[in-house]
């Protein structure tokens, strides 16, 4: 079994490539480097595993991004239920839709790239073998339409 380091979610959400689960898929660490939010590296600078397998690829990534949003939502509301909880004489409910729309919205770089990163690696299998196997070339990549989403 695979370390601590190298498990699924650890390499998703410190967005390593789901190839090796070493490189950075993303050129910059930060989420909040405005400019290079989703500026993704070519391919995994450890592996060399393609970031962009065909034109469009990432399209998907925006349901992925609206179930995080509805789930963080969700998780948020039944901790203000629990620790503060609604009320029809008050404006709580209100209060936490307020906090939770200005959280969300802090947050949403963050979304953005985790919904990419668990895109790839719904498409992408680890292989702990990674140097001895070679990289399956992408089929539908055409150069002058890369990043053009």
């Amino acid at each position: 079994m695979g370390s601590l380091k190298e498990s699924y979610l650890v390499s998703v959400l410190s967005n390593k490539c789901p190839r090796c689960r070493k490189g950075n898929i993303y050129t910059s660490k930060s989420a909040y480097q405005f400019g290079q939010i989703l500026v993704m590296n070519k391919e995994c600078p450890v592996c060399n595993q393609p970031t962009e397998i065909e034109v469009g690829f990432y399209y998907g990534t925006g349901y992925v991004s609206y179930a995080l949003s509805v789930g963080f939502s969700l998780a948020t509301l039944i901790a203000w239920w629990f620790t503060i909880g609604f009320s029809l004489d008050d404006n709580r409910f209100f209060w936490w839709m307020g906090i939770n729309a200005a959280v969300m919205l802090a947050m949403q770089p963050l979304f953005m790239r985790l919904s990419r990163t668990l895109w790839l690696s719904w498409f992408v299998s680890y292989d702990p073998n990674w140097k001895e196997h070679p990289i399956e070339t992408p089929e539908r990549v055409i150069p002058g339409q890369e990043n053009n989403w």
